[in-house]
């Protein structure tokens, strides 16, 4: 029965992330931290529950990357250089899980991602912060629709960002796409297929850098993660079709549901707590 519960939760929750580029983290970690008031789960702690979240989200991130590379819909210049920030911010990450407060820190997240969720009601109101191509990078994107997205960053900016949220990600184990579409999205002008594409493009390697930390820790359940990542490759999959599909204005609504939802569960397990 266990296996069975692990293995629905995976596909769920890896549809769901790679739909929206959150890598299923967001679903897996407070799905299993509630499990884990259970009886037959009350084995789990919060860091066993992370370490397995972010080594289940290696193949979650293999699988809708390599899917999103055929649509080709993913920004690998502007993923690299996020990467040099939210790769050493992920192991970073890690470390600090085993000696930080969870609860408290619960709640602070869970505030600061339903400021991002409000935000993004608004950003459509907002007007957009100018940027000088001379002194970022630039790109564009053609949609099925045939309309161009230009968008741009501050390599340096875009580096600071990704370590903090990468830090995040290695701490929660939820692969910071919580955070790093917003941004992508709010900040740098991505398109929001492109972001949700190149976002699970960087969970991937980040995922696998934070993993070898937790591993290292003893923090897996290798049974767990064994009936997660069925689910989580199926669940992939499942995502990027689900991406194809929707309009750019259909995902970020998502995203907002999916933020507040995150940010009151936070909340409400720091209050708990």
């Amino acid at each position: 029965m266990e296996w069975i519960v692990l293995v629905i939760v995976g596909i769920f929750a890896s549809s769901l992330g790679s739909l929206i580029g959150m890598g299923g983290g967001i679903i897996v970690v407070p799905t299993l931290l509630y499990l884990s008031t259970l009886a037959t789960f009350s084995h789990l702690t919060p860091q066993v529950v992370v370490g397995t979240s972010l080594f289940t989200m290696i193949f979650t991130g293999l699988s809708s990357t390599l899917a999103y590379m055929k649509r080709k819909t993913v920004d690998y210049k502007s993923g690299l250089i996020f990467l040099i920030g939210s790769g050493p911010g992920s192991i970073l990450g890690a470390w600090v899980t085993e000696k930080l407060d969870l609860h408290s820190f619960n709640i602070y997240f869970g505030l600061f991602i339903l400021f991002v969720s409000v935000v993004m009601v608004v950003r459509d109101k907002l007007k957009p912060l100018p940027y000088k191509k001379e002194k970022g990078i630039v790109r564009s994107f053609t949609d099925n629709s045939e309309k161009t997205f230009e968008y741009g960053f501050n390599p340096v900016l875009a580096v600071i960002i990704s370590f903090i949220v990468g830090f995040l990600s290695g701490i929660f184990g939820i692969g910071g796409g919580s955070l790093m579409v917003p941004t992508m999205i709010l900040l740098f002008f991505f398109p929001p297929h492109v972001a949700t594409a190149t976002s699970m493009f960087m969970i991937l390697p980040t995922s696998i850098l934070s993993s070898i930390t937790h591993i290292a820790l003893g923090n897996v359940n290798w049974l767990y993660a064994l009936a997660l990542v069925p689910g989580a490759w199926i669940g992939a999959k499942i995502g990027v079709y689900l991406n194809s599909k929707l309009k750019s204005k259909t995902i970020v609504l998502i995203i907002r549901i999916i933020l507040v939802v995150v940010g009151v569960r936070l909340i409400y397990q720091g209050i708990i707590g």
